[in-house]
């Protein structure tokens, strides 16, 4: 019978087990391995990464994002549409985040301006569709233009108050501080346009209620025609005691309302700081504001005429407060 060792076969030697040359940790890196496999959406050469690609650029495309908050959705993002807006955004420097064109967009001296100035910045700028573009703006003429900006941030309307009285003390305003404040003005529309009238008549800020009242969303953005980049905005968590600390500061609190005491022209207009209040068109100030007012006046209408639009009696209002202090009344 043959002893010889089967044909592929091996055999350990025998004898005492000792120590064995190593390879000095040598093999130890590769023995690591190369961690754990990366995603499919994150492999460069796979379909997923791609359709990631195409995904992200779809929702950027589709506007404002919207987050989930205590069970409902809100908007996020605020959009301004128009050259002109935009171009004011721009200017005064509100944080934009996306600018959106028009694809084939018809070049102005507007338009490239806006560019350059996106550009100075790093915003980013997308080009989208007419479609996409009149989605963006809720159906509003954009002209080519749509601006994607963070919600507006208020300042607090005590700060704002004295911050102003401050300013008129180092002598750094031209008139009496001027704020105008709004009691129950739920239409973006009359925000946008009193805070172009506020800005044409050098009043210092405009105070909204933090509850059931207009905020500055994009149609007020809009109807401002880009002054509620220079006109701030203030909040008031309360009105009536807002109203009550602003006269204590020294403001002559003014109420503007149908049933007045007091007709507009001609009104001995106070030297000292100054808050117009106005209310809702119809239903005029609310009974609790109209306590904290020093004096209710009222705009002179014909009879068959209930009552004036909000932003159209504070622009008539301001108007005169303009006259009256540089006429010295």
């Amino acid at each position: 019978m043959s002893t010889a060792p089967r044909s592929g076969g091996s055999r350990k030697p025998k004898g005492k087990k000792g120590p064995s040359k190593g390879t000095g940790g040598h093999g130890r890196k590769a023995l690591e391995g190369k961690g754990p496999t990366p995603k499919a959406e994150d492999r460069v050469y796979h379909k997923a990464h791609r359709a990631k690609q195409l995904a992200e650029r779809s929702a950027a495309r589709r506007g404002p994002a919207r987050d989930q908050v205590r069970g409902r959705v809100k908007l996020t993002d605020e959009t301004v549409s128009g050259r002109n807006p935009v171009l004011e955004a721009l200017r005064a420097g509100i944080p934009a985040k996306t600018l959106h064109v028009a694809v084939r967009i018809e070049v102005d001296d507007r338009v490239k301006e806006v560019l350059r100035l996106c550009a100075e910045e790093s915003i980013p700028v997308l080009e989208a569709t007419k479609p996409e573009l009149d989605r963006l703006s809720g159906e509003a003429v954009h002209q080519g233009l749509v601006l994607q900006i963070p919600p507006y941030q208020y300042a607090d309307a005590l700060e704002l108050g004295r911050e102003t009285i401050e300013k008129q003390a180092r002598g750094h305003l031209r008139t009496a501080p001027l704020l105008i404040a709004l009691d129950g003005i739920t239409d973006p529309r009359n925000l946008g346009a009193i805070i172009r009238s506020a800005s044409a008549f050098d009043a210092d800020g405009v105070i909204v209620p933090e509850r059931r009242s207009v905020g500055v969303t994009a149609t007020a953005w809009r109807t401002s025609a880009g002054a509620a980049a220079r006109v701030p905005v203030a909040q008031a968590g309360n009105l009536n005691s807002t109203l009550v600390d602003l006269h204590r500061m020294g403001y002559f609190v003014l109420g503007l309302d149908g049933g007045g005491d007091v007709s507009l022209p001609g009104l001995a207009l106070a030297s000292e700081p100054l808050v117009l209040v106005v209310g809702a068109e119809g239903k005029g100030l609310s009974r609790m504001v109209r306590e904290h007012c020093q004096q209710i006046v009222s705009i002179p209408i014909q009879s068959e005429m209930e009552s004036l639009n909000a932003s159209m009696a504070v622009g008539i209002s301001l108007y005169e407060i303009a006259v009256g202090r540089a006429g010295g009344r």
